[in-house]
């Protein structure tokens, strides 16, 4: 029988497991030269540790330029609409050639002014306005609500409204407007202007303002207001008398 050798006095052999490893990459492109190298895949979502894939943000400089472009696009928007206002506007004035009317006062009589038992000082005034449209092609419709009012200095004395009426084109209207009022400080106002009359100037203040709407050939438009202002000089505040304008000064203005 064949048997197993025993082993040698004096000699001791250990066996162990030894691992093999995997060659490497780099072993495996050593013996094959021709492989290449997988390459990885790039991702659009980059993964965090322990965490879901993040969105990347498209860089400033684009976001920059998406908004120089809408600026830029309002820009111009804005540039073309006053350039239509502006054209439209011109060619309503070449057409139309509009004008402000033109007021004057004609005359102006005192019917009361008288001080009450509660020295309260009540006041009529009776007024001769002329309205002038100027205008060829435009035409002014007078609205309600129009004021006309008389002060002396910083008190007014008395106040009253025109009529509602149309106003054609070349137009002059001559209006007669009655004017009341009363005011508490009656006794100094009444002294101030007796004082006032000694003199034979007397300054008053016709103040109006009136709405109205153009008519600009077959188109209305919408309403504004005329303001303006007479200053007046008259000779007395006499009642029942005619009074004599020595001087009168009047401007006016149109508010949208």
């Amino acid at each position: 029988m064949i048997g197993l050798e025993a082993p040698k006095e004096g000699r001791i052999y250990n066996y162990k497991k030894q691992r093999v490893a995997a060659p490497s990459m780099t072993d495996q492109q050593k013996v094959h030269p021709d492989v290449e190298a997988p390459r990885p895949q790039p991702s659009s979502f980059p993964l965090e540790k322990g965490g879901p894939p993040i969105a990347t943000m498209p860089p400033p400089q684009k976001q920059r330029r998406c908004c120089t472009k809408c600026l830029c696009w309002t820009l111009g928007l804005l540039v073309l609409l006053l350039l239509i206002v502006g054209a439209t506007a011109a060619i309503i004035y070449l057409v139309f050639q509009p004008k402000l009317p033109k007021y004057s006062v004609d005359n102006l009589r005192v019917s009361d002014l008288t001080l009450n038992f509660d020295l309260s000082l009540s006041a009529k005034f009776n007024v001769r306005i002329t309205a002038d449209n100027p205008n060829k092609k435009i035409g002014i419709y007078y609205q309600k609500g129009s004021r006309l009012s008389v002060w002396y200095k910083d008190t007014n004395l008395c106040q009253g409204s025109i009529p509602k009426f149309y106003q054609g084109h070349q137009n002059r209207t001559v209006l007669e407007v009655a004017l009341t009022g009363q005011n508490q400080y009656g006794r100094t106002l009444l002294d101030a202007l007796q004082e006032q009359q000694q003199t034979g100037r007397v300054p008053l203040d016709l103040r109006i303002n009136v709405p109205v709407s153009i008519k600009l050939g077959g188109l209305k438009l919408r309403k504004v207001r005329i303001l303006g202002t007479c200053m007046l000089i008259v000779d007395s505040l006499s009642t029942n008398t005619l009074i004599s304008i020595k001087a009168s000064t009047c401007h006016f203005g149109l508010k949208l």
